[in-house]
């Protein structure tokens, strides 16, 4: 693949807990030098960006706060098959919904050949007032979460057949 055709998207609101943990993951793997073939983009909560992203690219690494049943800080990652839904984000109204993004990525003619999901297990959203900041078991999974979207960018930058499953 060409440089940029790999993207890593961090999706996420901030003023909602651990909803910012894409955001958080972004910013980290922006500061890490050696990330060739891939482009790191902070969504955060703009859906129409992603989707349009989306069209545009071979490959994507979605970075998100997902439920799943699991211990709070657990990193799972998910590889959807092709048109299969993803698993809709249903928790509040103000974060970007990564399956809505992908219909309209298709919607627009093209997605994505392969996609996968690195997601966080949160402990809270914040509640109705919302919170500012991860909380402590989910900024624990944050330096192993940038390290395995890190490796899953680089393999697919590479047309390697990327893990799957967290380290």
């Amino acid at each position: 693949m060409s440089e940029s055709t790999v993207l890593v998207a961090g999706i996420g609101n901030v003023f909602l807990g651990d909803d910012g943990f894409g955001v958080e993951v972004a910013r980290r793997l922006r500061e890490m030098p050696g990330l060739a073939g891939a482009r790191v983009v902070d969504f955060g909560t703009r859906g129409h960006d992603l989707a349009f992203a989306l069209s545009r690219c071979e490959a994507a690494v979605l970075v998100d706060a997902i439920r799943r049943g699991g211990a709070p800080g657990t990193l799972y990652v998910v590889e959807p098959t092709p048109g299969a839904p993803l698993e809709r984000k249903t928790e509040h109204g103000h974060s970007l919904d990564p399956v809505a993004a992908l219909e309209l990525a298709r919607a627009l003619g093209s997605s994505p050949a392969r996609l996968l999901l690195v997601g966080c297990e949160p402990e809270s959203f914040g509640g109705a007032e919302g919170r500012l900041g991860l909380s402590p078991s989910v900024e624990a999974a944050v330096p192993e979460a940038v390290r395995l979207a890190a490796a899953l960018a680089r393999g697919l930058a590479l047309k390697e057949e990327p893990c799957t499953k967290p380290a």
